[in-house]
């Protein structure tokens, strides 16, 4: 893609996501219009006070966090997700390859069935899941590594096979528990949910999320010569071995964070990173910010329409990620010009 275009695309999907996120605040179980929604977030940036302390707390502290949540996860599961496709060269791949969901959902399961990490408050959920999260993708690692190392197709294997394993492993401590409200709590995390937002839980995955995409935009050309296989990558000098390990560990704690938030939420990363391929093209200097804001656009519009579907009531955001994902990808998947990795 010419850097003309380029340099139209990406502030194009930068307004997009801004406008999306101003208008997504006013849904919720009441709606608040606009012009409201407005001025409360002028106001704010303003430093001045609010004229109105339920309406102020209803759009700054409940629902403001959680769209900038979801922008977050949004943006950090689709550049995830072109990561990952890249580290396993396959289109097939997605953030939770490596067993980390599966992983956080044990976490997460042993905490809400057993009271584990108790000590940790509010924070013992998250701290419940990406623990899960991080030994799933330790466990995938060093299977890996000890049957001769990170490979396409090992990773893919293994990451499949024990994500298995730790699914069954959540699955029994569900079965076990003897409160229904605690299978229903693990049930609604495992299909990913981000009601519990608030302005203390953006932080971490604001930082990792950042950091992870300037380190991958640093490393753009290394991966764009992974991309076309580790001979073609080798060839051009770049240290594939050391490289696939750093990707690895990257993924492993981006993705952990991001699930230990969020939950499970599925389908973004993997349609989006296609999605920005036929915007932008694959070149990865491109293609990872132009995910990176296609993924919170999508999440931020999903979360807001989980909202006002059933309200008062909400559905889980990944069950309206799935329903948009699924024929969302064939259609991606039936354009004639895409050609995963293809210049």
């Amino acid at each position: 893609m010419s850097r003309a275009r380029l340099s139209i695309a990406l502030p194009l999907l930068g307004g997009l996501l801004l406008g999306a996120m101003v208008v997504a605040t006013g849904f919720g179980a009441e709606t608040v219009p606009l012009h409201s929604v407005i001025d409360v977030l002028h106001r704010r940036v303003s430093g001045i006070a609010p004229d109105d302390l339920g309406l102020d707390t209803i759009v700054w502290q409940l629902r403001v966090p959680r769209t900038v949540l979801a922008a977050i996860v949004g943006a950090g599961l689709a550049v995830a997700g072109a990561a990952m496709q890249t580290l396993v060269r396959n289109p097939l791949a997605d953030p939770y390859l490596l067993g980390v969901s599966s992983g956080a959902g044990v976490g997460a399961a042993a905490v809400i069935t057993s009271g584990l990490f108790a000590g940790a408050g509010l924070w013992a959920l998250s701290t419940g899941a990406l623990a899960g999260a991080l030994v799933a993708a330790a466990a995938v690692f060093l299977i890996a590594m000890a049957q001769g190392g990170l490979t396409p197709l090992r990773l893919v294997l293994t990451g499949t096979v024990l994500g298995s394993a730790f699914a069954a492993l959540s699955s029994y401590l569900i079965f076990r528990s003897s409160e229904p409200a605690a299978a229903q709590s693990v049930l609604f995390w495992l299909l990913g949910s981000l009601s519990g937002a608030d302005w203390t839980r953006i932080l971490l995955p604001a930082c990792v999320v950042g950091a992870s995409l300037v380190v991958l935009l640093v490393a753009a050309n290394w991966l764009d010569a992974l991309n076309l296989g580790a001979d073609a990558a080798a060839s051009v000098g770049v240290p594939v071995r050391e490289m696939r390990i750093a990707l690895f560990v990257l993924l492993a704690v981006l993705v952990g964070v991001l699930v230990a938030v969020s939950g499970g939420i599925g389908f973004v990363g993997l349609v989006v990173p296609h999605a920005a391929r036929l915007l932008v093209g694959p070149r990865h200097r491109a293609l990872l910010p132009a995910a990176a804001l296609c993924g919170a656009f999508f999440l931020v519009v999903a979360d807001a329409a989980t909202r006002v579907l059933v309200r008062p009531t909400e559905i889980p955001v990944g069950v309206l990620t799935g329903l948009i994902g699924a024929p969302a990808f064939l259609i991606l998947m039936g354009r004639r010009r895409y050609r995963f990795g293809a210049a």
